[in-house]
């Protein structure tokens, strides 16, 4: 759960669709990987024009399964734009900047 959630998070934070998908299924032949547990998921920034939860498609859990979403880059610039969170447009660039000294 804690990859999901900070997946979620940078989505949102970063104005960004993110992916997470993992290994399902036996791998008997591996050292270590022989059974293999996870949920994919795409996750969208979470804002007015994406679904309430911010979930564009997640597979069922622990089952040997293909993820298809459709990412909408329009919808994702109008966002950027005109969007309630707007952090690219609102950060401070004077917290970042980085002074050099001379000798």
């Amino acid at each position: 759960m804690r990859v999901r959630y900070c997946a979620q998070a940078r989505a949102v934070e970063n104005q960004i669709y993110t992916v997470i998908s993992g290994t399902v299924g036996n791998l008997p032949q591996t050292e270590n990987m022989d059974i293999q547990y996870a949920q994919s998921a795409i996750f969208a920034p979470s804002d007015f024009e994406y679904a309430r939860d911010g979930i564009v498609g997640e597979t069922n859990p622990n089952l040997e399964m293909v993820l298809i979403g459709d990412v909408d880059l329009e919808i994702l610039r109008r966002q950027r734009q005109n969007g309630t969170v707007k952090q690219l447009k609102d950060r401070r660039h004077d917290v970042y900047r980085v002074e050099y000294k001379k000798d």
